[in-house]
């Protein structure tokens, strides 16, 4: 394969340990995960769920933990919590994860998808997980202490985390010890996730951090920024925003060696961009980003000349409210991914409480193919209502599931490597539950399986699943980031 064996070498990303409840390796003797996205597609089946579950905030003193869920219909654990880990410390708040290595090292045998990266958004501890030796009932590896990664790095309020081929893993830091951006940037920790220091070069940090998604082929990573720690950790307060607590650009870094080359001005159009993903197929030069206050969803592509431009691809019209803090009310979109094949794009609106599904074989025109009501504020029964353009006000339908009324609103999302089903939590952050959602911490949240037509597109809700963490044993909790041992088309990158 010529230079895409030396990018396979220089530049991967790591992520693999097999599909099933027993471990087995999907592709043995091959590396982790699999060669391409579309034979992805044709892995087993999801039979257990790693989530990121949530105490911080919630007024119980009691730590995070990571909780493994059967999801297999043919278990009589289905839709059921199997196994909880706590982790170490208090007040840690778990939010995403990442794997040790993905399916950019699909052609390195020495490589291993064994351990789940777990970072601490407000602590800034990170926790190593060993999800091999059982994969139902993961267990602690190490703890990489915060007063370590400040004092090598500067760094606090990690985020997400990716694997490189070199073995080492990548993860994106939102500000410095004292919460301001200014202090934001790339931390790096090696195959034994010791700290080795910043990723990105000297003087070539973002305005702030979040999301970051790499495309080797194309040299680039592109990173999003969501906001200032001290802001974003006290709740949303609009005026932030007006005062610049708050990001609005994409940064264009070079791939692998951490030049920023590039800064893109969303503008008013791209207000908080968070989740950001290239397309699936590694000759790609074309990905989005969800932008929440805007409610837009942003592509962003290679210009001939070799820089990157962006422009609007979907948008969610805010809604003229009544009873609500504000007139009008974004859709706030705080999650999206795209299938595997690269045909649908799925995103949650977690203030208005829909998920939507796109079709994009058009990158410029994502054509609106499904939607699913599964909570939100304008729900019937609800002191808020929409306004619509005569006049009259509305309020939407919500199913119960099960007999449960759903709580919240969609946020956290992750699609079956087949791409038939969606799962969906519905926790966002602590603070910015308890602001706008303040019935989760009391209830918990919960998570919830749609089925998808992968043919002519449709979302409907699956009545059989149900998963309720208000009834965990230690009080009700925050269910956030959702993981499958043999990876997802959130964590894998291909090269």
């Amino acid at each position: 394969m010529g230079s895409v064996d030396v990018d396979v070498k220089q530049h991967a990303s790591v992520e693999s340990n097999g599909g099933n409840r027993g471990g087995i390796v999907c592709c043995k003797g091959h590396g982790p995960g699999y060669a391409t996205p579309l034979e992805a597609m044709s892995g087993p089946r999801e039979s257990i769920l790693y989530v990121t579950c949530v105490y911080t905030g919630t007024g119980r003193e009691k730590p995070d933990y990571l909780a493994t869920v059967d999801v297999d219909p043919n278990s009589p654990t289905y839709s059921k919590v199997i196994h909880r880990l706590p982790v170490t410390h208090l007040g840690d708040e778990l939010h995403h994860s990442g794997w040790n290595s993905c399916s950019s090292c699909h052609g390195d045998p020495s490589a291993d998808r064994r351990f789940l990266v777990l970072p601490s958004l407000i602590s800034g501890r990170i926790y190593i997980i060993d999800t091999k030796t059982n994969p139902s009932a993961p267990s602690l590896h190490k703890v990489v202490e915060p007063e370590e990664i400040a004092a090598k790095t500067g760094l606090a309020y990690p985020h997400t985390s990716h694997c490189l081929a070199s073995g080492d893993v990548l993860i994106s830091c939102l500000g410095g010890t004292d919460g301001k951006a200014e202090g934001n940037g790339f931390l790096l920790l090696d195959s034994e996730f010791n700290v080795k220091g910043r990723w990105e070069k000297p003087g070539h940090s973002p305005s702030f951090g979040y999301d970051f998604w790499y495309q080797p082929r194309h040299k680039t990573m592109i990173s999003s920024s969501w906001g200032a720690p001290l802001a974003f950790s006290k709740g949303f307060n609009p005026q932030h925003v007006a005062e610049g607590l708050y990001g609005r650009h994409l940064y264009v870094y070079s791939w692998p060696d951490g030049e920023l080359k590039q800064t893109l001005d969303l503008g008013n159009a791209g207000l908080i961009p968070l989740e950001i993903r290239f397309l699936h197929d590694p000759s790609k030069d074309t990905g989005y980003v969800g932008c929440a206050l805007s409610s837009n969803m942003v592509r962003f592509f290679k210009n001939p000349d070799g820089s990157w431009g962006h422009e609007v691809a979907a948008s969610v019209k805010p809604l003229k409210v009544q009873n609500w803090v504000l007139p009008e009310m974004p859709g706030l979109i705080t999650d999206f991914l795209i299938s595997l094949d690269d045909r649908f794009m799925y995103f949650s609106n977690w203030l208005h409480g829909d998920v939507r599904q796109y079709n994009i074989e058009d990158s410029k025109n994502p054509v609106l193919t499904g939607q699913v009501w599964l909570g939100g504020l304008i729900r019937k029964g609800s002191p808020v209502s929409a306004v619509a353009e005569d006049g009259s006000t509305y309020q939407v339908d919500v199913p119960d599931v099960q007999g449960n009324k759903l709580r919240g609103g969609p946020q956290m999302i992750q699609l079956s490597l087949d791409g038939k089903r969606l799962y969906v939590t519905n926790s966002l952050f602590s603070a910015w539950d308890n602001q706008f959602y303040p019935e989760l911490a009391e209830k918990g949240s919960h998570m919830l399986q749609i089925d998808v037509d992968t043919e002519k597109g449709g979302l409907a809700i699956n009545p059989n699943f149900f998963v309720d963490f208000g009834l965990e044993p230690d009080g009700p909790s925050l269910g956030h980031e959702m993981r499958y041992p043999g990876g997802d088309c959130t964590s894998d990158i291909w090269i």
